[in-house]
């Protein structure tokens, strides 16, 4: 085991972002959802209500026991479903992984990390806010920046363009391969397989 493994051993939380209901479906900022739905079908399960205030499922990955766990709250209040998802499985700050889309990334490039500020992301924001640490993993999907003058809080709540739901599905397995990479060989290893140049 390298020291860089989240969980160490134990069961992970993968978190994937997004907001509830079928309007947001397609839109950059659900993104963490549609990663999160391509691990459920690599479990091969579906997801479940949950007391905590998400929708869970329970399974392997990459040779890890890990819960994946969609909150079924809006963006800016998806640390209270996370945290109490982390709180019932008892997984710590270090073994939680968090699926996000990111704007300082280009679209078709992901970014692995440990700990950091959350860049202006609401979701990042209220989790580090309920888990009372930076410290737990993120695997950040590009959506690269709005174009013109358009306010970035809308250019994530609009749905991929043409082109890049050309692309989507690729990129979408290519996460979640990313994720898996990084609970079974671990952050450095992950990052120099996924980070391009």
């Amino acid at each position: 085991m390298t020291e860089d493994l989240p969980g160490a051993g134990e069961l992970i939380l993968l978190a994937g972002l997004g907001n509830p209901g079928p309007q947001y479906a397609g839109n950059r900022h659900n993104v963490g959802f549609m990663v999160l739905d391509e691990l459920a079908a690599r479990v091969g399960g579906k997801f479940k209500a949950h007391k905590t205030g998400g929708e869970v499922l329970e399974g392997r990955l990459a040779g890890r026991r890990v819960v994946l766990v969609k909150p079924r709250s809006y963006m800016n209040l998806s640390g209270g479903p996370v945290v109490g998802a982390a709180k019932f499985y008892k997984v710590p700050p270090s073994g939680v992984v968090v699926v996000h889309d990111e704007l300082d990334v280009d679209f078709g490039a992901l970014k692995l990390k440990f700990g950091g500020g959350d860049n202006g992301h609401n979701g990042l924001r209220s989790i580090t806010k309920s888990l009372g640490t930076r410290d737990y993993y993120r695997v950040r999907f590009g959506i690269g920046r709005p174009p013109g003058r358009q306010d970035p809080a809308d250019f994530v709540l609009k749905d991929f363009s043409t082109v890049e739901r050309k692309e989507l599905p690729l990129e979408v397995d290519r996460c979640a391969d990313a994720t898996e990479a990084l609970i079974g060989t671990g952050l450095a290893a992950a990052q120099n397989s996924f980070h391009a140049g």
